[in-house]
């Protein structure tokens, strides 16, 4: 059985909250304040309630902290619609960011869906 952090689904999850940390450093404190905040803890969420549920005993366990990160991943993609419109994030950044969503929405799917309660 692979480790949690040798998933496709995990190192995406990883990779989207890494991108939210590092560029948060580039916004103003009324940013950080407000959406700033709210989007770390969301996209850290992914990854961690993936791990959680990897952790867990019984199917229905490990389903419900999936569940949970796909909660996250829709709360972070709403901060991330935000970001944008508001245009704090720049079309360059949010092309990063939606070429990691369209590869971990799917996989974040097909992931929960494979665990048989």
């Amino acid at each position: 059985m692979k480790r949690v952090y040798e998933l496709d689904v995990y190192q995406l999850a990883e990779e989207l909250s890494d991108l939210v940390w590092y560029d948060f450093d580039n916004w103003t404190k009324k940013i950080q304040n407000t959406i700033g905040y709210q989007i770390i803890k969301s996209s850290d969420s992914i990854a961690a309630n993936i791990a959680e549920g990897y952790g867990r005993y019984t199917p229905n366990d490990r389903k419900r902290f999936y569940l949970y990160s796909r909660g996250s991943f829709e709360e972070t993609k709403a901060w991330l619609r935000k970001l944008i419109r508001r245009n704090i994030i720049s079309k360059e950044d949010s092309e990063k960011y939606k070429e990691i969503i369209d590869k971990l929405g799917p996989k974040l799917n097909t992931f929960i869906n494979s665990t048989k309660v």
